[in-house]
């Protein structure tokens, strides 16, 4: 039997309401019973509207905030509590792309220092010449001397790219990671990671609202609403013949090309 590179069963995250005591408000539940499994080498887009607990999902299956129940493995090891050395290991395997670059970087440090850091912590070699292959891997090679401040938007997303892969992770958690892009350089961040992904092999779990990003990128497609997954299937399936009635609404909120692409879109989902 295959084990999952991540596997999440029944996790759930509640947080308590502010308002006097006495009222009793009943929690929130931004994720409410999940069960995802990530394979190796495969994409898992995550979809659903602002408020669906997409990002607190991320966030829990990174390591970085815990769950109020369930559970979550990495490749069959069950998470080391927060904070513990255990997981300051295992945070190595399991990396984040965040939505803002720029507040995922340091300005005061140079991008080149912010992709050896984390490698000398982890005790990997991190010698100039492996920072420099790892920046040109990106796209970015001659410019690890140089800030934050004085990258695009672009170069900044790669940056934080070669950060996360220069720790050699299994998964890579993509919070909405391009969607503060231009069209065009959403584009090229896009065929980077799917690119990085035939060449090394790690697993996305990929997580946006922007259904035709995620039905680029993705083998399969998980759909949330109210922290919950009310539908999970192929990405081709999930577009083609969309179970739920609010995937439905997702797709067809979907701008067309035309109008007979859009008669067209329409004639696949069900009544």
């Amino acid at each position: 039997m295959t084990i999952a590179a991540l596997e999440l069963r029944g996790v759930s995250r509640h947080y308590r309401r502010k308002g006097a005591w006495f009222l009793k408000t009943k929690p929130l539940r931004a994720v409410d019973g999940v069960d995802i499994e990530l394979q190796a080498g495969e994409t898992l887009g995550i979809v659903g509207e602002s408020g669906s607990g997409k990002s607190t999902l991320g966030r829990i299956a990174a390591g970085i905030e815990a769950p109020s129940g369930g559970s979550i493995a990495f490749r069959g090891a069950p998470y080391a509590d927060i904070g513990s050395s255990a997981w300051r290991r295992q945070r190595r395997n399991v990396q984040v792309v965040f939505q803002n670059p720029s507040q995922a970087l340091d300005p005061r440090l140079s991008i080149a220092t912010q992709i050896h850091g984390p490698m000398v912590a982890h005790g990997l070699d991190a010698g100039d010449d492996i920072v420099a292959a790892m920046l040109a891997r990106v796209g970015l090679a001659g410019l690890g001397t140089r800030f934050p401040h004085q990258l695009s938007g672009g170069q900044l997303q790669r940056a934080v790219i070669a950060r996360a892969l220069a720790l050699s992770p299994d998964v890579i958690v993509c919070d909405e990671a391009v969607s503060a892009l231009d069209v065009s350089v959403q584009a090229q961040i896009l065929n980077l990671l799917q690119d990085l992904q035939a060449e090394f092999g790690m697993a996305y779990l990929f997580i946006s609202h922007d259904l035709g990003v995620v039905r680029h990128v993705s083998h399969r497609i998980a759909v949330m609403r109210h922290g919950r997954i009310v539908e999970t299937g192929p990405a081709a399936r999930v577009f083609s013949q969309p179970q739920d009635s609010y995937t439905r609404s997702l797709i067809a909120a979907l701008p067309a090309a035309s109008p007979a692409a859009r008669r067209a879109r329409d004639a696949h989902q069900p009544a």
